[in-house]
C-alpha cells in the first residue's frame, strides 16, 4: 500500500514539466478574463456557483444538496451541470424517464434524492441558462455546480471548497498535483469552505488553517466536517445499521474514499474493498466481479456498501440487484463552529439583495 502511494508520487513528480504547460495556460486563460479579452456573460438572476480549483474529491454534490435544502423552502431553484462522463450531448432538463448515462452520476443524484427541483446539464453553460429559464420559467435561483473555473459565466456567488488535508495553496498543478486552476482564482471566491475536517477540529486548528488559506478582507471562510447517515437498501429503501459483527464489501468510483475507509474501520469489523476511478461507469462484468467477491466474505452478517453518486450508476442493474444485500450510505456536510446560521444568512442574503 505504501509502497503504490510513494510509486504514484514519484511518477506525479517525473511529469512536472506537463504541469508547467498547464500552469502557463491557466495563467495566459485567467488573464484573458481579467483583462477583459474574453468576455463573461451575465444574467439578471441569482447564479450561485460551488466549485473548487482541483480535482475532485472536496465534496461539491453534497455541498450543493446542503445549498438546496437550505434554499428550496423559500424560493423556487434550480440546478445546472455540465454532466461529466454522460453519454450525451447538449442541453438537457431531467425527467421521470431520464437515466445517469443521459445526464451523469451527480445531477442525477440531485433528480432522485429531490424529484420536485429542476435537474438540467449542458457543457455551454451560456446557453444552457436561458435555455432552462425558458423550461422553468419561474425559477428564482439557479445553482451552477462545478462552474467556478467555467468563466464564461459571472456567478453572482462564488462558494470554493478545498479539502482540509490538501489545501489549494498548498498543492500544485496536474499532474504533478491536483489544481486546475490558479491558486490566485480563489480570491474571486465569496465563501471559502474546508472540508472534510476531523469532527474534533479545533478553534486552533481553525486559526491555523485561515492562516494558510490568507482570505481576502471580505472573504468568509467556514469548516465542515462529513456526517454520514443510515445505509439503505438501493431498491426497497430498507435500512441497515452498521455495527461491529458485519462484514462489508465497499463499491467504490469516487475521487477521494479516504474518509469513508476512515469511518468504516471505526463501524465494522472488518470490511473488503473494490474500488474503480472516479465517475466510473459499470458494466455487467463489473457487477459480477461484486457479486464474486461479495459470495467470498465470510461474516456474520455481510453486505455491500456504496456511495449515492455510484449507487445511480449502478441502478440499470435493478433487476439484477434485486436480491442483493446492496446498501448506500448518504452524507451531508456538517457545518462547524456553531456557523451553518451564518452561512445561510450571507446566501440568502446575497438573494434577498438581489432581487431588490
Amino acid at each position: 500500500m505504501n509502497f503504490n502511494f510513494y510509486l504514484v508520487k514519484s511518477f506525479r513528480i517525473l511529469l512536472f514539466p506537463f504541469s508547467l504547460i498547464v500552469w502557463l495556460w491557466v495563467s495566459i486563460r485567467n488573464w484573458m478574463f481579467d483583462k477583459g479579452y474574453f468576455k463573461a456573460a451575465t444574467f439578471n438572476m441569482p447564479l450561485i456557483c460551488v466549485g473548487n480549483i482541483s480535482v475532485g474529491g472536496t465534496g461539491k454534490s453534497p455541498m450543493v444538496e446542503y445549498i438546496i435544502r437550505m434554499l428550496q423552502p423559500e424560493f423556487k431553484i434550480a440546478t445546472l451541470s455540465r454532466g461529466y462522463k454522460r453519454k450525451t450531448k447538449g442541453y438537457a432538463l431531467a425527467n421521470a424517464n431520464t437515466t445517469a448515462l443521459e445526464i451523469g452520476d451527480e445531477p442525477m443524484q440531485f433528480h432522485l434524492k429531490f424529484p420536485d427541483l429542476p435537474v438540467a446539464v449542458g457543457e455551454e453553460r451560456m446557453e444552457a441558462i436561458p435555455q432552462l429559464l425558458h423550461d422553468e420559467p419561474g425559477t428564482q435561483v439557479i445553482i451552477l455546480d462545478d462552474a467556478f473555473q467555467h468563466r464564461r459565466v459571472k456567478a453572482g456567488y462564488n462558494m470554493v471548497l478545498t479539502d482540509c488535508n490538501n489545501l489549494y495553496t498548498q498543492d500544485w498543478f496536474l499532474p504533478t498535483g491536483d489544481l486546475r486552476d490558479n491558486r490566485s482564482s480563489a480570491d474571486r471566491a465569496d465563501i471559502l469552505i474546508v472540508t472534510k475536517c476531523a469532527e474534533d477540529f479545533s478553534v486552533t486548528d481553525k486559526r491555523e488553517t485561515i492562516d494558510k488559506l490568507k482570505p481576502t478582507p471580505t472573504q468568509h471562510v467556514f469548516f465542515s466536517t462529513i456526517s454520514y447517515g443510515v445505509p439503505y437498501h438501493v431498491n426497497t429503501r430498507e435500512t441497515f445499521y452498521l455495527h461491529e459483527h458485519c462484514e462489508v464489501l465497499l463499491v467504490c468510483g469516487i475521487a477521494n474514499p479516504r474518509p469513508l475507509k476512515q469511518y468504516l474501520e471505526k463501524q465494522t469489523a472488518t470490511y473488503l474493498e473494490k474500488t474503480y476511478n472516479d465517475h466510473h461507469i459499470f458494466s455487467i462484468d463489473d457487477l459480477n466481479e461484486i457479486k464474486d467477491r461479495f459470495s467470498k466474505l465470510d461474516g456474520l452478517q455481510n453486505i455491500i456498501l456504496t456511495t449515492e453518486k455510484d449507487a445511480v450508476r449502478l441502478l440499470k442493474f435493478e433487476k439484477e440487484l434485486a436480491d442483493m444485500p446492496l446498501y448506500v450510505l448518504p452524507i451531508e456536510h456538517k457545518i462547524l463552529f456553531n456557523e451553518a446560521q451564518k452561512l445561510q444568512s450571507l446566501i440568502r442574503d446575497f438573494i434577498v439583495k438581489f432581487k431588490m
